[in-house]
């Protein structure tokens, strides 16, 4: 008889409710025959009766996710929201029952993507209010990239459970990754008035704030924590990180060591004491490391720092082989959680090319917001940006920032096909409306009310020619360098995101090689538009170089920019240790060391190697 409501309740749930109804009189606390009953209340408007019939079956089974998941979305839709927020709290705690949900929740923690994917799109499909499957689902699209769908995901949990806290915290996480500081902040402060001595809360908090500048104040929250809860290893790190800003390398130092002392198989820690390049690891790191890399319950996000963090440390004591096998396992371990289509850029550069012409331009003259303001130092990472905007910042006219994402944002909202399409239906109003979205945007990051300001995001070179239609006036600076040099600096350097093609050297090659083709298809509509800087001839005329970089900047020259590495900031990239003293040349030609084992790079680069005006090998 309820198999027979059941296959009723679609057609005729008045019927189903009759049927329902003799199962009732015969068992009346049946469980799940009062949740078909309540299907059926619910479906004839009598919003009133399902609710009761819900909590009759919990009255009966108090574990059940469905009712719960049911009397939440009734309760919801009567208006009651404290008391839905509750079932779907409660809903919440039992839903780990569900052998679908923990299914996914295994595929999740495993990083088995498409496997969760598979399991929770469906049953959202059946079940659309469940919120830990949206949850997850949020999850599935944020570890991919899609940070507008998990927004939205989240928001419509939060929706029907306000007091759903792993969801907010999912929010202010994914607001923080779009690069939303102000509304990751609404988000988190809202759980730490509820839980103000969350270490989590607190550690997202801290990095939210340094991401806009505020890193003395994020230390200081930091302090805080660890004083009530000194054995937090992650909080532990993340002070090191913020102090590693700062230019406080020591206490930078004794902060990571403190966490590997709580827990030495952390694996981000160990990178980035190695990161700091200006610090080496001794035999008994080694030995530790090894160590760790030998446990089972090591995860595939600890086991790659930790490979990238011996690849460093065998290379500072000249091991090299042994170096480039634990840099490759670094490498393809990071390779393999990672998302993306390699053929995106040739694709998109090849388009820019066809799109962009000398003509493109001519009829667009004039477009844009007027404001000087921005310097774009831009190319590919591990080029050098970090030494030229440390230079730039110490001229007194200049302001250092980091690098900004607010360009790539911005590519990204705008409607249509993929970028550079979207680019050629934008009439002149729209043009300037870009530049100056893209200058308040960045307001955030200024504070010392310079004139200019430098943004040194490498990956907006891919976007330079929208650049010169939205903000034609700003700066562009090229960071160039040696190509087998730069590809395989990369190839060591483990980002803590973005750069996707980093980690394969054939795909690094080829992206060195796309970058290279849109910058001079640049310099040929747009000449002299572009200043570029060759890092090995800044480093070998310094002077020279920085008095020609001030000029097209417009700037006079100022002697401080050749003692940049006494410019007090805060600086946030891999190379921050490294620009806080002189300039130095020991890393031009590193690469060769590693020379037997770039083949790949130098079969895919030899034409940009040959044609370099720099030889380095």
């Amino acid at each position: 008889m309820l198999r027979d409501a059941l296959s009723l309740l679609a057609s005729d749930p008045a019927l189903a409710l009759d049927r329902i109804s003799t199962v009732l009189r015969k068992y009346p606390g049946e469980p799940q025959a009062l949740i078909v009953a309540a299907r059926a209340h619910a479906m004839l408007g009598d919003r009133s009766s399902a609710i009761t019939a819900l909590r009759q079956s919990l009255a009966g089974n108090p574990g059940s996710a469905e009712a719960w998941r049911m009397l939440g979305d009734q309760l919801m839709l009567a208006g009651d929201g404290a008391q839905a927020d509750a079932a779907y709290s409660r809903h919440l705690q039992e839903s780990v029952r569900d052998p679908e949900l923990r299914a996914a929740a295994t595929a999740l923690r495993e990083n088995q993507i498409p496997v969760a994917e598979r399991i929770l799109k469906p049953f959202l499909k059946r079940h659309p209010s469940d919120i830990a499957a949206i949850r997850m689902l949020a999850e599935v699209a944020g570890r991919i990239g899609r940070y507008a769908d998990a927004e939205t995901l989240l928001r419509r949990a939060l929706e029907l459970s306000p007091s759903f806290a792993a969801a907010r915290f999912n929010l202010a996480t994914v607001l923080h990754r779009m690069h939303r500081p102000l509304d990751a902040i609404a988000e988190i402060d809202v759980l730490i008035d509820a839980e103000p001595n969350n270490p989590g809360y607190l550690n997202l908090k801290g990095a939210i704030i340094s991401r806009i500048g505020q890193h003395e104040d994020a230390a200081t929250l930091f302090e805080a924590v660890l004083r009530e809860r000194p054995g937090q290893h992650k909080i532990w790190m993340s002070y090191g990180h913020v102090l590693k800003t700062l230019g406080r390398q020591a206490d930078s130092v004794a902060a990571y060591r403190r966490s590997l002392a709580l827990e030495p198989g952390l694996g981000e820690a160990w990178w980035s004491l190695a990161n700091l390049k200006t610090v080496r690891l001794g035999e008994e790191d080694r030995a530790t490391m090894a160590t760790m890399l030998g446990r089972t319950d090591l995860s595939a996000e600890d086991r790659f720092h930790l490979h990238f963090a011996l690849g460093k440390s065998l290379e500072d004591v000249e091991s090299y082989d042994e170096s480039f096998d634990h840099y490759l396992a670094g490498n393809r371990g990071r390779h393999a959680l990672l998302r993306h289509d390699a053929g995106d850029v040739p694709r998109q550069v090849d388009r820019s090319i066809e799109l962009f012409s000398a003509d493109f331009f001519a009829a667009r003259r004039g477009w844009g917001d007027p404001a000087h303001d921005p310097i774009f130092i831009l190319g590919m990472p591990r080029a050098g940006s970090t030494l030229i905007e440390q230079i730039l910042a110490s001229h007194p006219e200049v302001e250092g920032t980091h690098e900004l994402p607010d360009l790539a944002m911005l590519v990204q909202r705008m409607p249509g096909n993929a970028y550079p399409d979207p680019v050629a239906s934008l009439d002149a109003d729209e043009a300037r409306r870009l530049g100056a979205a893209y200058l308040e945007s960045t307001r955030v990051q200024r504070k010392t009310g310079r004139r200019l300001f430098v943004d040194k995001m490498p990956n907006n070179w891919a976007y330079v020619p929208l650049i010169q239609l939205i903000l034609p006036n700003a700066t562009i600076i090229d960071a160039r360098r040696h190509p087998l040099a730069c590809c395989f600096s990369n190839f060591k350097q483990h980002f803590a995101r973005g750069q996707a093609f980093s980690y394969d050297l054939e795909e690094l090659a080829r992206y060195y090689a796309d970058y290279v083709r849109l910058m001079a298809h640049v310099d040929a509509v747009l000449p002299g538009r572009v200043h570029r800087i060759f890092h090995e001839q800044l480093v070998d005329d310094i002077e020279g170089e920085v008095r020609r970089l001030l000029g097209h900047v417009g700037l006079p020259f100022d002697p401080a920019c050749l003692r940049f590495w006494e410019t007090e900031r805060s600086i946030q990239t891999a190379s921050s240790e490294q620009v806080r003293r002189p300039i130095f040349r020991e890393g031009l030609d590193q690469h060769l060391r590693y020379d037997r084992h770039l083949g790949p790079l130098r079969e895919i680069l030899r034409p940009l190697i040959e044609t370099y005006p720099v030889f380095i090998g």
